[in-house]
């Protein structure tokens, strides 16, 4: 991240005026839960920077903010916030008969979304302007891609560990840096002239975009969490493929045919295809067999993927509906599309 975010609120102005300076005891004011926290400016761009310490850090802040309590006991309270709006919004879908059908507990949160498709926008009719807005907002998790599902790693044991290492092991390229997932983003980013710098375009992006990402943060940083980010990372798998292969054709449709634009869509038409019946069988089937209690939290973190990602979309195509940019400081326009081929 190139600098500091610029702060949306009370709350977000108190954290960052902190973090710049030494660690030290935070005198942190309440949190009020605001109208939406789900989508809320200030509390997402709060939540958002709190966890950025647990990954790659924030422009000159200490790395010992990381673990210090009194911010700890902050984030909290945010995520009480945060988690309470959740349980309000999304109901917890019905069990399966069986840990053997949770791969069609899983399909029916799928079949159930009615938000509109990003994908066959994206496929049909968006233009240059706004595929790259759509770039934008899919970078603050994709240039990390992979990232918060890890954090299950040290939860898992036995065969659901054993399918978790397996998707993540291609997410990261299979040991080959150039063919991380993360890595493949950013080359489509520079191929259409964008700022591939990890956080470059936080300050753009809105509350509703941050809390898709902070909900992985969400459940991967927290234990007691661990079958909510499986049906998290599961459903995001079984509902990857066809919507990639859209996108892939939406920027030939463009004129962007090169591998270097489309690989990183390529490349998940062809890995999630695997990963599907890896994640819904043996990684949520799995777990859920092996410890049966969490069969709701994975299917609760299955729901609450569907449900931001659909208030992300109806955002996103509203803005774009009304004519007007889906973020919240509109991107230059590009200088061109020469370098489409």
């Amino acid at each position: 991240m190139p600098e500091l975010p610029q702060a949306r609120g009370e709350l977000s102005e108190a954290l960052l005026a902190a973090l710049a300076h030494p660690v030290h005891a935070l005198p942190a004011p309440p949190v009020q839960a605001p109208a939406d926290p789900l989508s809320d400016e200030d509390l997402q761009l709060a939540l958002y920077c709190c966890y950025e310490l647990h990954y790659r850090g924030l422009p000159g802040v200490a790395d010992e903010w990381e673990w210090e309590p009194t911010l700890l006991a902050l984030r909290r309270d945010i995520e009480a916030c945060f988690e309470g709006a959740l349980a309000a919004a999304v109901p917890r879908p019905p069990a399966p008969a069986g840990p053997e059908e949770m791969d069609l507990a899983l399909r029916a949160i799928a079949e159930a979304d009615d938000a509109p498709s990003v994908s066959r926008y994206i496929n049909r009719e968006a233009t240059l302007e706004q595929v790259l807005e759509f770039l934008a907002h899919r970078s603050a998790y994709q240039l990390k891609e992979a990232d918060p599902h890890s954090w299950a790693l040290p939860r898992m044991y036995g065969p659901p560990k054993g399918a978790l290492v397996q998707i993540q092991a291609d997410e990261y390229g299979n040991g080959d840096a150039e063919r991380i997932h993360a890595k493949l983003f950013a080359d489509t980013m520079q191929e259409l002239g964008l700022d591939t710098t990890y956080g470059a375009y936080v300050d753009h992006l809105p509350g509703s975009t941050l809390a898709t990402v902070n909900l992985m943060s969400l459940f991967g940083l927290h234990r007691r969490w661990r079958g909510a980010i499986i049906g998290h990372l599961a459903l995001f798998e079984m509902e990857s493929s066809v919507p990639n292969r859209r996108y892939a054709e939406g920027l030939r449709r463009l004129g962007f045919a090169t591998g270097r634009a489309t690989e990183f869509f390529d490349e998940h038409v062809t890995a999630d295809a695997i990963h599907e019946a890896v994640a819904a069988v043996d990684l949520a089937g799995g777990l859920a067999r092996q410890q049966p209690e969490l069969t709701s939290d994975i299917l609760w973190g299955a729901a609450t993927l569907a449900a931001l990602d659909g208030r992300w979309a109806r955002g996103m195509l509203g803005a774009w509906e009304a004519g007007v940019s889906s973020l919240l400081i509109p991107l230059p326009a590009p200088a061109s599309s020469a370098a489409a081929t």
